[in-house]
């Protein structure tokens, strides 16, 4: 706001708008030199005397303009005859003319965050730009409301009806006559008196502002005479193009004239055809020579400050050098083209028209407002335009946003897309965009039959490529996201009379606008087809007999990269070529698809084990864990007759990703499968690896996984395999750590961070900084050493953008920054680790960020919330069968307990605790020793020596199940309870091995309640119920709920 406005002193409701503008102040500016600042000081100051005079409210000031609100339209008119008779009586030096013209229309704006927007302000200021110099022009609305108040001396002329730029009907204006003032003007500033042959455009323009600026500047520089609006079809060209020549209309004397090429395919006839749109005929010119069409057009124009606007010019593109001739000869003429392909002529300025903005596909569930991005912006005024009762929810929103993210933003795509709402409601027509151009037809009936479906819009442009052209375009379908051009040349490799041609051939499709050109700095650019485009480029592969040869060599180049970059990976351009798999990630993937089913029509999955297995490394750092594992298996699951070394190491890698994934079950069998091979073939690096991933997986003691690891590292050492003997010393290190062997632990670890510096293994080095850092956290040692330990880690893994190593790393932040009181920066901590755990599908990850955000949570005193995010860890680490985690839930759980006065459950979970970690040699680590040994105390206290006793021996004798459920008797339990009747309790058991809590959750089942509901009964989340409910549907062998509730009923449970 301007003038000491605020957004809550402007006037709401029906206003009256004033628009202001000084005429000719660069002709002023140029003419007074220093003097002008004097004048637009005073010109500005004299205006604004009048507004205030009058109650005007300024919401902005932009040099020599104003724009004022009003809440009366008699003070509006008042005001602004004022300021034009105070400029008109002000001595100004030289005599100079200064000159105000001024637009009032009264409406009802919506307020915005910088004053007023919507169709009532654009109005007043259109009335603004169609004035000359002081003139005040006043719509009819207001010229209602003040017809019988007007000032002394001032009175109305009706000036009839005039069509207003972005207005589809006419507009009745007045003027307003000031005595003693100038009354006759020339004629109004408007698209009727202006020469053009443009027509008035029925729809909005969405999205293009800056586009237009843009263009629009250009156009009025000295030194540029062409652009060249550029861009696949359906992008929005034409009309970009007009929106252009109307708002330039009053920088072209002799006018602004549109040009259709769209009809014409002979290039010798383009001039004719300009000539005959300017209506400038001669006598016998249609069958006159062309360079007399030229020459007479040349004679026409010459003098002539004139924009062309050549729609369309892609087909007749060998016409473009006379167009070069008009402009030399005439030199005040402009040329706007539209076409999809550059003209590549002397002073052309290209200017490449862009998608829509569309949200990242990221942002489509975000709880953001979609409808800002002009891409979803254009749909819905389309769609409600032919379904007004639409209804615009969050949902459907998002339904549209993702539609529009499938056209790649391409406005006819858009359109075409909205046109069918009222056929398809939203989430029925995302459902349709793998097949788009079927769904995309229909288009409105007086569109060219080339924009009235998207396969038309895309054919035209097809058919415009030589045959050479034709047959590279097709072939580039196959790439998915963007590509490089070495990529490009291995699939021109196929076709050897073409390679050399390949060059040309590219850059031919991305001057006609099917392929874009990514650039990032320091790089080799990328290519890229559009979606929609590559939709066609598919069928069109499928229709040439080409397809299974383009995909053959599409794989080829895709699996030599793959195995090229497995050994680099763990080298010392890692973080190189990380990048440069990410980048090719989403073509990895769809060579991984092709390869299988290659691979099964063929009964051969040589090529689809080979990819899988040399992307080993790339998962393990880059995930998801799950894609590579899914991946595998299906391969594995068909690979009969393939060759055993490279079963055996498909089986490896398979088993690692499932490992990484906690399915421990499965990874073991993976890997003694491919061990029994690996000693079959006598293979002993394999043997080395699947002793040394075994080891990870075993659940058993801590003992018996170091000495597997000590085997692997014999082995390792022995093959000369430096990197997994780096790795061994890691592995050596964390079981040790885990042992509470602290000190070892760190000799190891330390001999690992120097093995990986020295073979150049950054992922390798952080892993191991992190795993120190670990050490010194939990044997509280070396704090100052730590810290900047984990800080060198956490810098790795972000330049490796290794995610796992990344949540690792907060989830110690977080932990550490718990143990010095900082609650809320370690819940954000472990918050984002647990989120990246979660997107990675790395279980054991979650169940410890699940275990760590409780113990935060305890700290705030939410037991509740750190009851239900123990409980879901502890779901997890019995999955896993995995002790020491399991363990570290119990005593969670106890530790909240306590709180609760559960004394003899908590001392029963305790004493479980405990023989768990005694099995697996996992001890409590000094950091949480001593809390945990307060809290054993004071429960010891409150129940006794005897009581604490009985109860502890319990636990040490029970399993998970039976102390779960044991929550229930322990309930009802104090400290007064005797050692007699506690020994006398029994633990009571349920039918099928269900614990005390999934017998409530089945309880509730049976009397009909949903998840939500009993997760509100239990004060747990819906996640945690329908985790209970997975086991409770196994062990009673329910399909559903209504089995479940009849067993309940048949056990006496319900």
């Amino acid at each position: 706001m301007r003038g000491g406005e605020t957004l809550a002193t402007l006037p709401t409701g029906t206003v009256t708008l004033l628009f202001t503008d000084t005429e000719g102040s660069t002709r002023l500016l140029q003419q007074l030199g220093d003097r002008y600042p004097y004048v637009l000081t005073t010109c500005r100051h004299l205006l604004r005397t009048a507004f205030r005079q009058w109650h005007g409210h300024e919401v902005d000031a932009q040099g020599d303009s104003f724009f004022v609100v009003f809440a009366n339209a008699t003070n509006a008119i008042s005001a602004a005859v004022a300021a034009q008779r105070s400029i008109a009586a002000h001595p100004w030096p030289d005599e100079l003319e200064v000159r105000v013209r001024m637009g009032l229309h009264t409406g009802e704006p919506e307020r915005s965050s910088e004053g007023y927007v919507g169709l009532d302000v654009h109005l007043a200021a259109r009335l603004m730009s169609a004035a000359h110099g002081g003139q005040v022009l006043l719509s009819n609305t207001i010229r209602a409301l003040v017809a019988h108040e007007l000032p002394e001396g001032v009175s109305l002329r009706d000036l009839g009806e005039y069509h207003l730029k972005d207005f589809r009907g006419p507009k009745r204006l007045f003027q307003v006559v000031i005595a003693g003032l100038p009354a006759d003007f020339p004629p109004l500033r408007t698209l009727d008196v202006r020469l053009n042959n443009l027509s008035v455009q029925l729809t909005s323009l969405i999205g293009r502002e800056r586009e237009v600026a843009q263009v629009s500047a250009l156009l009025q520089r000295p030194d540029v005479r062409m652009v060249t609006l550029t861009g696949t079809g359906g992008i929005g060209k034409t009309r970009l193009g007009l929106q252009v020549a109307t708002e330039l209309l009053d920088s072209f004397a002799n006018g602004t004239y549109f040009v259709s090429l769209a009809p014409v395919t002979d290039p010798s006839i383009v001039i004719q055809t300009i000539a005959h749109a300017l209506g400038l005929e001669h006598q016998h010119i249609r069958q006159a020579p062309s360079g007399e069409h030229m020459e007479y057009l040349k004679t026409l124009l010459h003098d002539k400050h004139l924009l062309l606007l050549l729609d369309n010019f892609e087909q007749v593109v060998s016409a473009a050098p006379e167009l070069t001739e008009l402009l030399i000869a005439c030199l005040h003429l402009k040329i706007l083209v539209t076409s999809r392909a550059a003209l590549h002529i002397q002073g052309e300025y290209e200017f490449p028209v862009s998608p829509l903005a569309l949200p990242q596909r990221t942002q489509l569930s975000a709880n953001e407002n979609l409808s800002q991005y002009a891409a979803v912006a254009l749909f819905l005024e389309r769609a409600l335009a032919v379904k007004p009762d639409l209804a615009v929810t969050q949902a459907n929103i998002q339904a549209i946003a993702s539609v529009c993210v499938h056209l790649d933003g391409l406005p006819l795509a858009i359109e075409l897309a909205a046109a069918r709402i009222k056929l398809f409601p939203p989430r029925a027509l995302l459902q349709r965009m793998t097949h788009r151009l079927d769904v995309l037809t229909g288009g409105v009936r007086d569109a060219p039959a080339r924009q009235q479906t998207l396969r038309n819009t895309i054919e035209w442009s097809y058919n415009l490529l030589h045959a050479a052209e034709q047959r590279l375009f097709r072939r580039l379908s196959v790439f998915t996201g963007s590509f490089t051009l070495e990529a490009v040349e291995s699939l021109s490799s196929t076709c050897a009379d073409e390679a050399g041609l390949m060059l040309d051939e590219v850059t031919s499709l991305i001057d006609k606008s099917l392929l874009l050109q990514i650039e990032r700095e320091g790089e080799e650019p990328r290519l890229l087809m559009l979606e929609t485009i590559r939709e066609y480029g598919l069928e069109v592969l499928a229709a040439s007999g080409e397809e299974e040869i383009t995909r053959q060599a599409y794989i080829a180049y895709y699996l030599e990269l793959a195995e090229k970059a497995g050994p680099e990976l763990v080298g010392r351009q890692q973080a190189a070529w990380l990048d440069r798999l990410e980048r090719e990630h989403t073509n990895l993937l769809a060579a991984l698809h092709w390869s299988v089913a290659q691979g099964r029509a063929r009964h051969d999955m040589t090529v689809a084990l080979r990819l899988g297995v040399a992307l080993r490394n790339f998962w393990l750092v880059h995930g998801p864990y799950s894609e590579g594992r899914n991946f595998l298996e299906q391969a594995l699951a068909a690979s009969e007759g393939v060759a055993a070394p490279l079963q055996a190491k498909a089986l490896f890698t398979a088993a690692n990703l499932a490992f990484i994934l906690s399915d421990h079950d499965r990874a073991e069998a993976l890997c003694q499968e491919s061990l029994k091979l690996f000693r079959e073939l006598e293979d002993r690096p394999g043997m080395a690896y699947a002793l040394y991933l075994l080891a990870w997986i075993s659940r058993d003691n801590i003992k018996v996984d170091i000495a597997m690891v000590e085997e692997a590292l014999e082995l390792f050492k022995e093959i000369g395999n430096r990197e997994y003997v780096a790795w061994s010393f890691y592995t050596l290190g964390y079981l040790n750590g885990l042992r509470g062997e602290y000190t070892r632990a760190c000799t190891w670890i330390e001999e690992s961070l120097l093995l990986h510096k020295e073979i150049g293994n950054k992922r390798g080095v952080a892993f191991s900084l992190i795993a120190w850092a670990q050490i010194y956290y939990y044997s509280q040692s070396n704090q100052a050493t730590m810290n900047a330990l984990l800080d060198e880690s956490l810098a790795l893994f972000k330049e490796l953008n290794d995610k796992t190593g990344i949540a690792y790393s907060r989830s110690l932040q977080g932990q550490i920054s718990f143990v010095q009181g900082d609650d809320a920066k370690a819940g954000l901590l472990i918050e984002e680790s647990l989120v990246i755990f979660r997107e990675l599908g790395a279980r054991q990850g979650i169940a410890e960020a699940l275990c760590q955000l409780a113990r935060v949570v305890t700290a705030r005193g939410d037991d509740m919330n750190a009851y239900t995010l123990y409980e879901e860890s502890l779901t997890i680490a019995r999955e896993m069968k995995k002790k020491e985690l399991i363990a570290y839930c119990l005593e969670g759980i106890a530790r909240v307990s306590t709180s609760q006065g559960k004394f003899v459950w908590a001392t029963q979970l305790w004493g479980l605790a405990e023989t768990l970690r005694a099995a697996v040699g996992v001890p409590i680590p000094p950091i949480d020793r001593a809390d945990y040994e307060r809290s054993v105390a004071n429960v010891c206290a409150q129940l006794g020596e005897k009581v604490f006793a009985t109860a502890w021996a319990q636990g040490q004798s029970m399993t998970p199940e039976q102390a779960l459920s044991a929550q229930e008797q322990a309930m009802v339990l104090s400290p007064t309870t005797t050692m007699t009747a506690l020994a006398a309790t029994p633990s009571q058991t349920y039918p099928a091995g269900l614990t005390a809590r999934e017998v409530q959750v089945l309880r509730f089942v049976a009397n009909g309640l949903t998840n939500a509901e009993i997760a509100e009964e239990l004060r747990l989340s819906e996640k945690t119920i329908a985790h209970h409910l997975t086991h409770i549907f196994n062990k009673t062998t329910s399909e559903n709920r209504a089995a479940a509730a009849a067993f309940a009923i048949r056990h006496g449970l319900a």
